[in-house]
């Protein structure tokens, strides 16, 4: 990535497991910058600069979103679905990471254009490995249009 700075969007309700998430990313130096938004309508604002986040400087495009499914206000789905019907977003990586292992969900995040679906594991380790493999598989190896 050029050196630069990498932004991670990161669109999850459960506490928990975004401390997790961020905690993961932290360990293993993948990310400089970490957003956090609890439900689907605050990132939906950030991305789109409305609300609080008019200032597009002060609120760049993310590098990579990491989003939940399961989302208050505005589901994960139709998040991901507004990202990939705009051609402001649509470059932007988009990675589901959810509990969920139904076909359905599978099935309709990838009729969106998700650029991955992966379901968190149990347990600390092997959700340490995936968070490291997905850093650096997005954030290092991966090419994508400059923003």
């Amino acid at each position: 990535m050029n050196g630069e700075p990498v932004l991670v969007m990161l669109v999850e309700d459960n506490i928990d497991h975004a401390e997790l998430v961020m905690r993961t990313l932290a360990d293993h130096r993948v990310a400089n910058r970490i957003r956090h938004f609890l439900d689907g309508q605050s990132a939906l604002d950030y991305l789109y600069h409305r609300g609080a986040y008019t200032d597009v400087a002060e609120n760049p495009y993310p590098h990579i979103i990491l989003l939940d499914l399961r989302l208050p206000r505005v589901d994960g789905l139709e998040v991901l679905k507004q990202i990939k019907d705009s051609n402001e977003l649509k470059h932007i990586p988009v990675v589901v990471l959810t509990t969920s292992e139904a076909d359905r969900d599978v099935t309709r995040a990838y009729d969106h254009h998700v650029n991955s679906y992966l379901v968190k594991p149990v347990g600390y380790e092997e959700f340490s490995e995936l968070m490291e493999d997905l850093g650096f598989y997005w954030l290092g190896w991966n090419t994508h249009p400059q923003l």
